[in-house]
């Protein structure tokens, strides 16, 4: 299993773009054969911030994505937000359970 997080930093005007092109990223992924989790959230204190959080079965899932029509609308749509930073990190994740 992999987990996927990180940030994208991007100019706070086209806070509207950015949302948008995440809401329409969230939807088309999370249909996405071995997507578990997909989500984007607004950073509260720091405006220009979203969060990715993403689980995935197996690392030919994650490449599927990446080959994804939807993919690719994301790149463009948010070519034009000002995107000053992309910090995304993967993890391999041997086995999960609950925090406590």
């Amino acid at each position: 299993m992999l987990v996927i997080n990180g940030t994208i930093d991007y100019d706070p005007a086209s806070t509207e773009v950015m949302h948008a092109a995440a809401v329409a990223m969230q939807q088309a992924t999370r249909s996405e054969d071995g997507c578990y989790v997909y989500a984007f959230s607004a950073c509260l204190e720091e405006p220009g911030r979203v969060y990715i959080a993403e689980k995935w079965e197996s690392q030919e899932a994650l490449e599927a994505h990446f080959a994804t029509p939807h993919m690719a609308e994301f790149g463009k749509a948010i070519a034009g937000a000002g995107v000053t930073k992309v910090d995304v990190v993967k993890y391999e994740v041997a086995s999960e359970g609950p925090v406590r």
